[in-house]
């Protein structure tokens, strides 16, 4: 009975990993494993979130992370412009069937894989319980491909973004050192908590001329928010210089840590990154799955 035993434990040793692999993947099934999921996100336009998530997406697979970016503005496709990619077909198409993720899904630089979105997503809210277990299904084959999820929200506080951010498991909400920028933030974060109950978030100042410049954003926006909304835990992650090679870079349709690496930009991207994937996260089970499954929760 024990030499019967012996030799099934070592007939499962030795076949192990042909359990966990499918002939049509070259992935392996990886036990717990975690999908990172982080929207950026802003209370108003114009203040290079776009160009943010394009340039960490660069940065995070330079790193060696698999990166997939889900262009979620309803309105202008801006990361396709970033990267100079013409995408045929969007998220619409998966959700109503006429195509797999596979087909939807467009190559950028660097390894970077994104999913075109557009005013598709808002097609999510109507699936039926059937439509949704499907398309469940075609989101669950990514679980083990990427590590890090990055929505673009698009900007301000409309219904659509508030979802997206939602369903993110982190939250990076950007602010120029403009006043306007820094109290439309403030406002994304007070709708955020107040509505939803979201109490975390990472704030990046953008287009800043220096370090001191960058914390008083922080000073400012934190002061308020334990004056007015105590609950609320901002955590400063850095700031990206006002730099001319990001506007030279734009017009190339390339991201600054591309075109330019060594500029002050495209290192502060790179540090910011790092920063990131080193910093400490709340416990999670995060998968590409379960982004989805929360989005559509939500809408």
């Amino acid at each position: 009975m024990d030499d019967q035993a012996s030799g099934l434990r070592q007939l499962i040793s030795q076949h192990s990993d042909d359990l966990w692999t499918s002939e049509s993947s070259v992935f392996k099934k990886q036990a717990n494993k975690i999908v990172r999921s982080i929207s950026v996100t802003s209370g108003k336009g114009g203040v290079g979130k776009t160009n943010v998530v394009g340039n960490l997406a660069v940065a995070f697979s330079k790193l060696g992370k698999h990166v997939l970016i889900l262009d979620g503005d309803l309105g202008l496709a801006n990361i396709d412009i970033l990267f100079g990619v013409r995408p045929v077909y969007n998220i619409k198409h998966v959700i109503h069937g006429e195509k797999k993720l596979s087909e939807v899904i467009i190559n950028g630089p660097e390894n970077i894989k994104i999913i075109p979105g557009g005013s598709g997503l808002q097609g999510l809210s109507n699936l039926t319980h059937g439509q949704r277990l499907q398309l469940m299904n075609e989101f669950e084959q990514y679980d083990e491909q990427i590590d890090i999820l990055l929505i673009d929200t698009g900007a301000g506080i409309s219904t659509n973004i508030t979802y997206l951010n939602i369903a993110a498991e982190e939250r990076i909400v950007i602010s120029t050192p403009e006043p306007t920028s820094i109290t439309d933030a403030y406002a994304l974060m007070k709708v955020m908590y107040r509505h939803h109950g979201e109490k975390q978030f990472k704030l990046l100042v953008n287009m800043a001329t220096h370090r001191k410049e960058a914390e008083a954003v922080y000073a400012n926006l934190n002061t308020n928010l334990m004056r007015f909304l105590k609950n609320i835990q901002l955590e400063y992650i850095g700031f990206i210089p006002k730099d001319e090679y990001i506007s030279k870079s734009v017009k190339k349709q390339s991201p600054v840590l591309i075109s330019y690496p060594k500029s002050i930009s495209g290192r502060s991207f790179l540090t910011l990154a790092q920063f990131i994937l080193e910093g400490s996260t709340r416990e999670s089970e995060g998968t590409f799955r379960s982004f989805w499954t929360k989005l559509m929760s939500s809408l």
